[in-house]
């Protein structure tokens, strides 16, 4: 099965919109104006006017693969009022939450593909925007987990920079999960932080790694772990026996701290950050500080992401601190250690340690996905729920969970 991705525009002037080629041949037969909520039909192109207020178009029900449907912008005021494409029960390139058209005299066509991928948004046409634009983008993945009596959750790992956008193109934001911390009654690290990314877009596999899950020790405390290995590596676990922090991404973050292995303190590594190595700990003072994250102002206000989770530690020492960018703090003695801050991908402090018990550590931040383009270029169509804002001239897609940007 093939998809025609062919755009034909016809006249532009007062009172006209644009009009896409039907897929399989044939032509999309053209209804009468929408002004209010409406079912659509499969077969059918809609000038939608939404002057009087927004217009939620539903799909059908149970398309067959082939039909299509297409929709334009009547009057040039989907950009102030916004027209949202229900799937009804199915999906969207792939997504089950609505679409929003949002563009200025644009218009779009979809076509019913199947079950998986369900209705493709297979032509756009804005005419103000035929050309590829610039794009800044910021992906942070999901912090780990601190340590049962351990080290410090590394922090995910974070990409940036701009790219050039293809009009027509769907852009998928994966926003990575915060990792778990470990089981108090197992000598297992903490989970890793999810993976996030924007396809197409990011470096490296497309993917900014998850962080690296702190070390842990057994409830009996006769077991440890290193640090694991991620987007920033975990710090190393509150031991009598040297441990290792995990090793951060090349581009993407840092390691974590190792421990301290002898008295009074045994401290706890901390995580790894975007631009700093997690702390070591230390014997005499306690956990190592989580690895310091990096400052973005790509939504026009300056925010850290990515900190460290800082490292637990045994009954006479002082916690470690978490890193600035979501890292947790690490606990002492019996005291848990900190969650990291959600969608900053910031790691979990290392649980703390007393002489019976190894206690848990906090769950790393989940991550966010960032996207800022012209406003005078942005479609206005996407999926999912992210928050839209501008700062200047630009207008800012922030995705704390998945979804979908369309250029």
């Amino acid at each position: 099965m093939t998809i025609s991705r062919n755009v034909s525009i016809m006249a532009q002037g007062a009172g006209t919109t644009g009009i896409l080629s039907a897929p399989y041949g044939g032509s999309p037969v053209w209804q009468s104006v929408q002004t209010s909520s409406f079912a659509a039909a499969t077969g059918n192109a809609y000038p939608v006017n939404t002057t009087s207020g927004a217009v939620t178009v539903t799909l059908p029900a149970s398309p067959t693969a082939g039909q299509a449907i297409q929709l334009s912008d009547y009057a040039g005021t989907w950009q102030t009022n916004n027209v949202t494409i229900s799937p009804n029960g199915n999906k969207i390139n792939s997504s089950t939450s609505s679409f929003i058209a949002s563009a200025k005299r644009g218009s779009l066509a979809l076509v019913y593909i199947d079950s998986t991928q369900g209705w493709l948004v297979y032509s756009v046409v804005n005419v103000s925007n035929p050309a590829a634009y610039s794009a800044s983008y910021l992906v942070v993945g999901g912090g780990a987990g601190g340590g049962a009596g351990g080290g410090g959750g590394g922090a995910g790992g974070l990409l940036s920079g701009t790219v050039n956008l293809s009009p027509g193109t769907v852009y998928f934001a994966t926003v990575g999960a915060g990792g778990a911390r470990a089981p108090q009654a197992t000598n297992t690290t903490s989970i890793q932080g999810g993976d996030g990314n924007i396809s197409s877009i990011t470096p490296v596999g497309n993917l900014a790694l998850g962080g690296g899950g702190g070390g842990s020790v057994n409830t009996s405390i006769t077991a440890f772990n290193n640090g694991r290995a991620g987007g920033s590596g975990g710090g190393g676990s509150v031991s009598g026996i040297s441990g290792t922090g995990g090793a951060g991404a090349s581009g993407q973050g840092f390691a974590g701290g190792a421990n301290a292995p002898t008295s009074p303190a045994f401290g706890g590594g901390g995580g790894g950050g975007s631009s700093a190595v997690g702390g070591a700990g230390s014997s005499s003072t306690g956990g190592g500080a989580g690895g310091a994250g990096t400052a973005s102002s790509i939504t026009g206000a300056s925010v850290t992401y990515a900190g460290g989770g800082g490292g637990g530690t045994y009954t006479s020492g002082a916690a470690g601190s978490g890193g600035s960018g979501g890292g947790g703090a690490g606990g002492a003695n019996a005291v848990a250690g900190t969650d990291g801050t959600a969608n900053t991908g910031g790691g979990g402090g290392g649980g703390g340690q007393s002489t019976t018990a190894a206690t848990v550590g906090g769950n790393g931040g989940s991550g966010i996905v960032i996207l800022s383009v012209a406003t005078a270029s942005y479609s206005g169509i996407y999926s999912g729920s992210p928050t839209i804002t501008t700062s200047g001239s630009n207008t800012i897609l922030k995705f704390v969970s998945s979804g979908t940007y369309m250029a």
